[in-house]
This record gives structure tokens, C-alpha cells and sequence, in this order.
């Protein structure tokens, strides 16, 4: 039987795709529009500094939503190849549907809606499970705001994560356009020999030169089918 250390290490890039399969609306492809808001007015630095209780409440009402969605089947196949793989999730997608599902090892390149953080120090980081309101503040004394990484900041996670990106022996790519960087540059940090799967409807074009096998699924049925596939004895064995 294979350690969680011996066994071949797959990492894994999420993004929207797998979560709208939930429920979760998107905003790319949408005109730039997220639940009828521009993107840059309620998920920018600027659109906080400019109505902070606006966006405030567009996040309250993520939360929200995010009480009333579950994670699908192509969440769970991922789980699933935790038993024969160690398995990192690099996810763009700000739900915890990975966790909820029972991944082991989530990694947020851009935040998490079920937590808040200090405007002034982005370490000073809370649990959050209701709504966030102008007055609340982080143990540091000042307002309290979504720990969500907006346009206009920087990404402190793309530095693990390129680091998981380079250990890894499988890639496996999810719902995600590859367009947003700098996750979509993440590709280029991956041994030039791993195999890399892409699951998606609309067949993502990838920048990095590797060669790639596209399963043209959504999420639900290209993520369990390729699982399968995977945890075969000959696959495993990698």
C-alpha cells in the first residue's frame, strides 16, 4: 500500500465551471456581469473603496447562496482519488464546495467567501458564517471585509501554488477558461512530461506546450469518468 508521500502526486485546477454545475452563477461569458453587477464594481479594490457597503452586501448575499448549494459529482471524484493519490486542489473559486465534499488539501488562489480579514492587515483572518456589515471589525480593531482576492491585488497564494504545480506528476484541469492570470500561468511550472487532463464543454486552449488529453464533459460526468480511470490498478501504479 502506498503512503500519502510515496503515492503520485496529482494536482488539480479548478475554476467557475465546477462550481455553476452547483448552482453557483458565474461571470465570465456574461458580459461581465455577476448576479446583474459589474464585475469591476462589486469584485475590485476600487468598487470597495468607493461603496465598501455595497459591496458588503454582495458578498453577504454570496454567502448567502453558498448555504443553499451542494457539491456535485465532479467534487466528489476528486475526493475519490485521494485513495490512491495525494491529491492538492488549487481552486480559483471562492465556495467551499471542495472542502464540504471532503478534499483534504484545498489551496484558494483567490480567497474564500466564508471568511473575513482586517482591511488594514490581509493575515488577520476570521471565520465568518453570517453577514459582514460596515462597524464590524477584525481583532485588529479595523473594518472587517471579505478575504476575497479582488482586481487590483495581488494573489499571495500563485507562489505555492507554482510550487505545487512543479511537483506534480498529473495535472488535472476543471472548469476554468485559462484566460485569468495569473492562474493561467500556473500550467507553465509543470514538468514538461506530465500528463495533463483537461475536463471542460469548451475545450480551453492551453499556452504552456504541453500536450494535453481533453475530455469535452462537464465537470459531473468528465471528473467521475476520468476518476475511474485513474484508480485502475495499472493507473495507480504510476
Amino acid at each position: 500500500m502506498q503512503t500519502a508521500r510515496s503515492a503520485p502526486h496529482i494536482v488539480v485546477l479548478t475554476g467557475a465551471g465546477i462550481s455553476a454545475e452547483s448552482g453557483i452563477q458565474t461571470f465570465r461569458g456574461a458580459g461581465g456581469l455577476w448576479e446583474g453587477r459589474d464585475v469591476l464594481e462589486v469584485a475590485s479594490i476600487d468598487g470597495f473603496h468607493r461603496n465598501p457597503e455595497l459591496v458588503l452586501r454582495f458578498y453577504n448575499e454570496r454567502r448567502a447562496q453558498l448555504r443553499h448549494v451542494a457539491p456535485n459529482a465532479g467534487h466528489l471524484a476528486l475526493v475519490e482519488l485521494e485513495q490512491a493519490y495525494r491529491v492538492d486542489i488549487v481552486t480559483q473559486n471562492v465556495d467551499d464546495l471542495h472542502e464540504r465534499a471532503g478534499s483534504s488539501h484545498v489551496l484558494h488562489l483567490h480567497g474564500l467567501l466564508t471568511e473575513g480579514r482586517s482591511v488594514r492587515n490581509p493575515e488577520v483572518v476570521v471565520p465568518v458564517a453570517g453577514d459582514i456589515q460596515l462597524g464590524d471589525l477584525a481583532p485588529d480593531g479595523h473594518q472587517l471585509r471579505p478575504n476575497i482576492v479582488w482586481f487590483g491585488e495581488e494573489v499571495p497564494m500563485i507562489i505555492p501554488a507554482a510550487r505545487l504545480f512543479m511537483e506534480a506528476d498529473i495535472l488535472i484541469i476543471v472548469g476554468t477558461s485559462l484566460v485569468v492570470y495569473p492562474a493561467a500561468g500556473l500550467i507553465g511550472y509543470a514538468r514538461p512530461e506530465v500528463p495533463v487532463y483537461v475536463v471542460d464543454p469548451h475545450r480551453p486552449s492551453l499556452d504552456s506546450g504541453h500536450l494535453a488529453e481533453y475530455i469535452q464533459e462537464p465537470a459531473t460526468i468528465g471528473l467521475p469518468a476520468l476518476t475511474r480511470r485513474l484508480l485502475t490498478p495499472a493507473a495507480s501504479g504510476l
